[in-house]
């Protein structure tokens, strides 16, 4: 890694220059790319300067073992160093994962239940349940856009946006299916199952990012269906929104207000016609992402969520975590942090 410091020193060298061109500053679209470059390139110029820092005085310590009178000390400082650059190494791999065009957006996350009948939308609820956990440890804001329940308490279909920093940037890697293997509590014998449930992250996009004309879409109201309540199939108020030109439909009935309730399937239409986009223009960077760590794609299966003996596993990078208990307690920096620095190492690897 460290032999990669002084080209992206010259890189960084290159960079400040074009940045103090006169006409690169009058250039506002073009200054604003070369600063976001830096942006990114500096703190990796900065972390290896730091691990070759730290290289140095190990190899200064260890040369020190030779004397007689200062080797006990030498020993006491080596594995202290060993640590921390590895810890800087760690830090390094994160920084290095190329900057996503979509860095920074909020999500909307779609959690389906799949195979396995109840057991599989009670796993989906497991699901909700631990990344609202996370997102709360991470004082991010968690909104339920629209929930499809089942009696035993689980999900068929359960979709939330997630606002906050470095939303995306953490979550991104959750696309895809997830397996369970447990003992359902719908089973009298005790045999263990399999049951899966899907997650799709897709970047909340703005009014901006993507434009939804008026004659594209056709809205019905309708009863809102469900478990009862106060309203509840009294009222047109629920909203089913058909995108003509993709044939997507988003229906929204969590709300009383019909109003509410179109605004939020609005949000959701814009979010699956930007994904929808974002994949069609982007086949590079899926190309990239599926090198690191996966495609992201909502068929792949990612991850399996073994009980009984209290093992998370993801496939994409190898992990096997005997902590299931914590992760799905909210613990999830122990599966996003490997994998940022998977991506950090693919990408130092293609450089």
């Amino acid at each position: 890694m460290l032999e990669k410091l002084d080209a992206f020193k010259t890189q960084l060298h290159e960079l400040d220059a074009k940045l103090a061109d006169p006409d690169v500053v009058a250039d506002r679209a073009q200054y604003r790319t070369l600063m976001q470059q830096r942006g990114h390139l500096g703190p990796i110029v900065d972390k290896l300067a730091e691990l070759k820092a730290l290289d140095d005085e190990l190899r200064e310590t260890e040369a020190l073992l030779q004397d007689p009178e200062m080797a006990e000390m030498a020993k006491e400082e080596i594995d202290p160093l060993k640590a921390k650059i590895s810890q800087v190494e760690d830090e390094a791999k994160v920084l290095l994962i190329p900057p996503d065009p979509l860095e920074g957006k909020n999500i909307i996350m779609e959690i389906r239940a799949g195979t396995g009948g109840d057991e599989a939308a009670l796993f989906a609820a497991d699901l909700f349940g631990m990344y609202s956990r996370y997102a709360e440890q991470r004082h991010w804001k968690m909104e339920v856009m629209s929930q499809n329940q089942i009696n035993l308490g689980g999900y068929k279909e359960i979709i939330v946006s997630i606002s906050g920093k470095d939303v995306y940037g953490s979550l991104r890697w959750e696309s895809g299916v997830h397996r369970v293997q447990r003992v359902p509590v719908t089973e009298s014998g005790g045999r263990i199952h399999t049951s899966a449930a899907s997650v799709a992250v897709l970047p909340e996009a703005e009014e901006t990012d993507i434009q939804i004309r008026d004659e594209d879409i056709r809205i019905d109201v309708m009863r809102a269906g469900g478990h009862g309540g106060q309203c509840v199939n009294t009222t047109d108020s629920a909203v089913r929104i058909t995108h003509i030109p993709t044939g997507l439909v988003v229906i929204q009935q969590d709300e009383k207000s019909q109003l509410k309730n179109k605004n939020k399937a609005m949000r959701v239409l814009r979010a699956r016609l930007f994904d929808l986009e974002e994949s069609k223009k982007n086949a590079q960077r899926a190309a990239e992402r599926k090198s690191m760590v996966g495609t992201g794609d909502r068929s792949e299966r990612i991850r399996t969520y073994n009980f009984p003996q209290n093992r998370l596993t993801d496939h994409r990078i190898g992990l096997t975590l005997y902590k299931l208990d914590q992760i799905i307690a909210g613990d999830l920096d122990q599966v996003i942090v490997p994998l940022k620095i998977a991506a950090g190492e693919k990408a130092l690897e293609s450089l």
